[in-house]
């Protein structure tokens, strides 16, 4: 985000690829796969001009730190949106510091012992977004000792379930 600190219009772009999981191919084109997003609905999505999207690919590929990033960033499915056609439980755990060590093992750790299956773990990285939060997709409904114990952990701010 530093590479792009004077331009809050091609930060906004980086984060939507980022957010996305979508990569920049030789040719400065938006890519997932080996599908390519038209600039113009990038561009429409976060509120600014295609030829911002241009400006940022290219500053992208011009850069030999971000060049290898964005040339081969993917995307991973989540499970979080068909949580409710599966019956599967998302509970989301915003901290209080983010970047402290041990957050996913002491949430995970305590399903563990309570013999609660894990689908998936989405941990959001504190360089990409205000207020990263910890999500865990799990099978059925968590019974409520479970999340008193992970409310009581001392980094856990908030918890919520869906």
């Amino acid at each position: 985000m530093e590479k792009f600190e004077d331009s809050p219009s091609q930060q906004a772009v980086v984060r939507l690829l980022l957010a996305r999981g979508f990569s920049v191919n030789e040719d400065g084109r938006v890519v997932s796969g080996g599908i390519e997003i038209p600039n113009t609905g990038i561009a429409r999505e976060i509120g600014v001009d295609r030829r911002v999207v241009d400006a940022t690919t290219d500053a992208i590929l011009d850069d030999p730190e971000l060049e290898p990033i964005f040339r081969n960033i993917t995307a991973i499915p989540s499970l979080m949106d068909l949580a409710p056609v599966l019956d599967l439980t998302v509970l989301t755990v915003s901290v209080s510091d983010p970047e402290a060590s041990g957050i996913v093992a002491a949430v995970t750790g305590i399903l563990a012992d309570h013999d609660i299956s894990i689908r998936q773990t989405i941990s959001e990285d504190p360089e990409f977004t205000n207020d990263p939060v910890l999500y865990v997709i799990t099978e059925g409904d968590l019974p409520g000792a479970v999340i008193n114990e992970i409310r009581d952990l001392e980094f856990v701010h908030r918890i919520e379930l869906e």
